[in-house]
Parts: structure tokens; C-alpha cells; sequence
């Protein structure tokens, strides 16, 4: 079984850096209503990381990357206090960080049913006349077939 800290370290990254957008939003400055977006994309981001795999997860990790730029741009660019403005860029990082991470370690992430993959390798029945049956089942036979 695959070590999911990687996972859930990312996956807090993702939520961090939302909440911190969608805070920044909250307060009074420029650029507000933008980050709103921005924010719901790294929360849908999070789902979509868990559900996809290989090239799909390295171009989630991209978007949300060029995502996170984007909000610390908006903020770094925006006229403001400093609070909503850092609070903004520290929450465009960890965005950049959580998909720069999903980029580099697509494939060591686990994947959302990857436990109920088939293995390659067949099972000893030893006669088990049930486990023969669910083992045709498994492999697309019909395990009635032959049988009175």
C-alpha cells in the first residue's frame, strides 16, 4: 500500500492556500472577487487529484500551479493593506506548491479505487469450486458455462 502522507500533505497544501484566497477576499482591498475563483478552483482541484491518475494529474498539477501564480499576482499588482495582499500571496504559494508537488509526484500519489485494482497474479483456489467461480467472474467468463 502506497504511504498517503504525500497525499494528504498535498492535499492540505490545496486547502490551506483556498482558504487563505478566499479570506483575502474577505477583506478590504483592490482586487477581491478575484481570488474567489481561484480559491473554488484549488478546492475542485483537491477532487480532482484524488480521481485522476498519470497525464491528467500532471495537467490538474499545472493548472492549479499557473492558478496560485495567478492569485499572487493579482495580489502583488493590487493597491491594498498589507494584510489582505500577504495573506493572498502566502495562499497563491502554497497553491504553486501543492501542483508543482502533483507535477513532480504524479505517480507516487495513490489514486482514488487503486486498492480494488486487479493484480496480475492468480490466486490459488485449491478446489474451491465458489472461488473458482467469482475468479471467472473477475477474468469476464461466464463460470456457468459447462456446468449442468
Amino acid at each position: 500500500m502506497p504511504d498517503r502522507r504525500p497525499l494528504w500533505t498535498v492535499v492540505g497544501g490545496l486547502l490551506l492556500g483556498s482558504v487563505a484566497l478566499w479570506g483575502s477576499s474577505r477583506l478590504d482591498w483592490e482586487r477581491p472577487g478575484a481570488l474567489v475563483p481561484l480559491a473554488l478552483l484549488a478546492l475542485a482541484g483537491i477532487a480532482g487529484l484524488i480521481a485522476t491518475a498519470g497525464l491528467a494529474r500532471r495537467v490538474l498539477g499545472a493548472v492549479l500551479a499557473l492558478a496560485g501564480l495567478a492569485a499572487a499576482w493579482l495580489a502583488v499588482a493590487a493597491d491594498g493593506g498589507f494584510a489582505p495582499r500577504g495573506l493572498a500571496v502566502a495562499g497563491g504559494l502554497l497553491i504553486v506548491t501543492g501542483g508543482v508537488l502533483v507535477v513532480r509526484h504524479a505517480a507516487d500519489l495513490p489514486r482514488l479505487g487503486a486498492r480494488y485494482q486487479a493484480s496480475n497474479a492468480k490466486p490459488s483456489t485449491d478446489g474451491d469450486p465458489d472461488a473458482d467461480l467469482w475468479r471467472a467472474l473477475s477474468e469476464g467468463r461466464d463460470p456457468t458455462e459447462g456446468r449442468s
